[in-house]
């Protein structure tokens, strides 16, 4: 006979905080569950890594809970008591436990909240929700921040509150330097011969769980080491990598953050989104770590690649969880500029001439990772210019990444990235032609296609895309007070010239498959 439980408390894949007030003690009448389902592994193609990497970390979560004198039910994807589905399993638990009280922390992804408000609609006992006490804001506190203001949710005013509010690099009501935002000291080139760090990464032996998806025919994309999955898979290892940040690599974060070089897939960026994502470390841990580190070594450690980084976890991270609980589930279907194309089969394998695009989207396939210019003006800039359907770009970025989960992929893939939400989070398209890259990285040097041409044989694709992507959205982008400059520069050209480069997108856009 199943033991009686009083509750049951459900912990998702991306709640893994051993700090959550209810682990703080332990009762026998308390049954935790976890679980890895069809549900979640399907609903999207995502990156095996990815799938191994979660799944590995939530084992070793609830091994943690049991050791910890916790109740544990752990669902694995081969049990045959699994029903592949959070709902299904829970009410087969409810059931074969006599539970009294169904609990569970907000989810972070929409799509979930609404399964498990159905669930406890329909479950017939008594449930009730708790927060993650992960983030610095609630759901809901960016619209209540932004209700009142007429200038649009700019996330340098997001930004600013947060300083405020939480007493974060201030002196008493100013930014402790007199200055609040050091982007512009920011967006450095990697020198030629230099050489980054080399990453640390880990040696997770996940080959039980790898046979296990395939043994499944999970559908999955790009590859993985199964004796040495190299992302971190719990607390210690994130914290391990954290450390490895603040002494390796913060010195020169906010420097060459924007930087890219064929071959060098981390650079100095921290790379713990997912150990944040997952919740085994804190955003408060990790600003209060790097702000130590600071601290300590001012000499070494500029202010502005300090500043840099606390921006991107408190005021950016923050914003766009708060702009997707403000704008779900419309913004997930927002198509501003009205893009159709399909995505080019090659952002599936790398297989293009184009330098940048081969090297972010292969980097991507073998580590599950690029960092952010490599996403919004490489892999997110090209498919922007070519029209490509946000429904195709938001499938490949959430499938691709370790770090992808909807909440916060969605925000920058269809706002900050294609711009289908007309300038809600981003105030212009973040568009460049080959000049940018070229700027920012050593990938051109080496190109089949040439940078500098705009049309002709060998013409960079970014070039003419650049102005034919103004060209056709005149109507709809032509009073942006920040893009005024690119019609202005449009409309000096004479009429061949213009001709010619929208020919020459008209054959790159009829080719996307050969490009």
């Amino acid at each position: 006979m199943a033991k009686t439980y009083n509750t049951l408390r459900l912990i998702l894949g991306d709640q893994l905080n051993r700090n959550h007030s209810w682990f703080s003690t332990t009762c026998d009448e308390t049954l935790y569950v976890l679980m890895e389902v069809r549900t979640e592994t399907d609903y999207t193609w995502h990156h095996i890594q990815k799938i191994a990497a979660f799944f590995c970390a939530m084992r070793g979560f609830a091994n943690y809970l049991k050791e910890s004198g916790h109740q544990v039910r752990y669902f694995r994807l081969s049990d045959a008591d699994n029903l592949q589905d959070i709902p299904k399993n829970c009410g087969q638990l409810i059931k074969e436990h006599h539970i009294k009280k169904f609990e569970y922390l907000l989810p972070d992804e929409y799509r979930v909240d609404e399964i498990l408000k159905n669930f406890c609609d329909e479950a017939g006992i008594e449930t009730s929700f708790a927060d993650t006490e992960h983030f610095y804001t609630h759901r809901s506190e960016l619209a209540e921040f932004f209700k009142y203001k007429e200038k649009g949710y700019l996330m340098e005013s997001f930004y600013r509150y947060m300083r405020k509010k939480h007493n974060i690099l201030m002196k008493g009501d100013e930014p402790l330097t007199g200055q609040w935002n050091y982007d512009h000291d920011n967006r450095k080139k990697l020198p030629a011969g230099h050489k980054p760090v080399n990453p640390l990464v880990f040696d997770n032996d996940v080959s039980d769980i790898v046979d296990e998806i395939l043994s499944h025919q999970i559908v999955t994309i790009g590859s993985v080491d199964k004796k040495h999955l190299i992302w971190p898979v719990n607390r210690e290892q994130a914290l391990e990598l954290l450390a490895f940040f603040c002494n390796e690599c913060l010195s020169l974060f906010g420097t060459f953050q924007d930087a890219m070089m064929p071959g060098e897939w981390s650079v100095y960026h921290s790379r713990l989104s997912f150990c944040l994502n997952t919740k085994m470390i804190s955003p408060h841990e990790v600003i209060a770590s790097a702000i130590k580190a600071w601290e300590g070594n001012k000499q070494g450690i500029a202010y502005n690649q300090l500043e840099g980084f606390v921006r991107q976890i408190l005021g950016w991270r923050e914003y766009m969880r708060g702009i997707y609980w403000l704008k779900m589930p419309e913004f997930e279907t927002l198509n501003f500029l009205e893009h159709n194309r399909r995505l080019p089969a090659w952002y599936w394998t790398g297989e293009t001439r184009m330098n940048c695009l081969r090297d972010a989207i292969k980097q991507s396939l073998q580590f599950a990772y690029a960092h952010h210019i490599q996403r919004l003006m490489v892999t997110g800039n090209f498919a922007l210019l070519a029209g490509i359907l946000p429904d195709d770009v938001d499938q490949w970025y959430l499938g691709i990444y370790i770090d992808a989960i909807h909440w916060v992929e969605l925000t920058n893939t269809r706002g900050m990235s294609q711009f289908a939400d007309g300038g809600l989070v981003g105030t212009k398209p973040y568009v460049s032609s080959a000049n940018y890259i070229n700027n920012m990285s050593h990938y051109c040097t080496t190109c089949y296609y040439d940078p500098k041409k705009r049309t002709g044989d060998k013409a960079c694709p970014f070039n003419s895309l650049y102005w034919n992507f103004y060209d056709r959205h005149r109507a709809k982008l032509e009073f942006n007070p920040r893009i005024g400059m690119a019609y202005k520069t449009w409309d000096k050209m004479d009429a061949e010239t213009k001709s010619g480069i929208l020919l020459q997108a008209d054959i790159y856009l009829e080719n996307l498959e050969k490009i």
